[in-house]
C-alpha cells in the first residue's frame, strides 16, 4: 500500500489530498484547501510551504504528486502559479518524497474519461471514488483527482515515457 499526497497549487487556494492505494482500491485520508494567508507575496509563499510541510509530517506520505504548470492566457497569472508550485515542491523536496507531476487533461481524463471534464464532473468522480458524501469543494477535489491519477499511473508506461518525476 502506498501512501499519496497531492497537490492542486494556486496563489489563492491550494487544493490538498492525501490517500492510499493498492491496486485499483484507494482509501481517502484527508482532503481540504488552504487558504494562502500574508499580505506580502513571499508570506504567501511561505503559508504554502508551512502547510503542506505539516500534512507532509502529519500524515507521512511516500510519494507525491502535483499537477503541472500550464500557460494561460496571463503570463503574470502563470508566474505566480509557477511560483506557488515551487513552495509546494520544495515543502514535499524537504520531507524526501519522490515528486510527479501531472498535466491537469490526463487527471481528468484518468478520473472522468475524457481530458475535457468541467470541475463539477472531476467533484462527483472522486466523490464516488472515495466514498465520500456530499459536496467536494473543487480544489480539493481536483488534488483528489491528481492523487487518484497518480495512483493509477504510477508504475505506467505513460509515468515513465512522459510524466515528470
Amino acid at each position: 500500500m502506498v501512501r499519496i499526497i497531492a497537490i492542486d497549487p494556486g496563489s489563492v487556494v491550494t487544493g490538498v489530498a492525501v490517500i492510499e492505494a493498492e491496486r485499483q482500491r484507494y482509501r481517502h485520508l484527508y482532503h481540504g484547501h488552504l487558504r494562502v494567508k500574508g499580505d506580502a507575496w513571499s508570506e504567501r509563499l511561505y503559508c504554502i510551504f508551512r502547510e503542506i510541510s505539516g500534512l507532509t509530517a502529519e500524515y507521512q506520505p511516500h510519494e507525491a504528486a502535483i499537477e503541472e504548470v500550464f500557460m494561460s492566457k496571463n503570463a503574470m497569472s502563470a508566474l505566480k502559479l509557477g511560483q506557488a508550485r515551487g513552495a509546494a515542491i520544495c515543502a514535499l523536496a524537504e520531507q524526501g518524497l519522490p515528486v510527479s507531476e501531472y498535466p491537469a487533461r490526463l487527471v481528468k481524463k484518468t478520473v472522468v474519461g475524457t481530458g475535457a471534464a468541467d470541475k463539477s464532473q472531476v467533484q462527483h468522480m472522486v466523490g464516488a471514488m472515495l466514498g465520500l458524501q456530499g459536496k467536494i469543494q473543487a480544489d480539493a477535489a481536483d488534488a483528489l483527482g491528481i492523487a487518484i491519477c497518480h495512483a493509477i499511473h504510477r508504475n505506467s508506461p505513460i509515468h515513465r515515457l512522459g510524466v515528470k518525476k
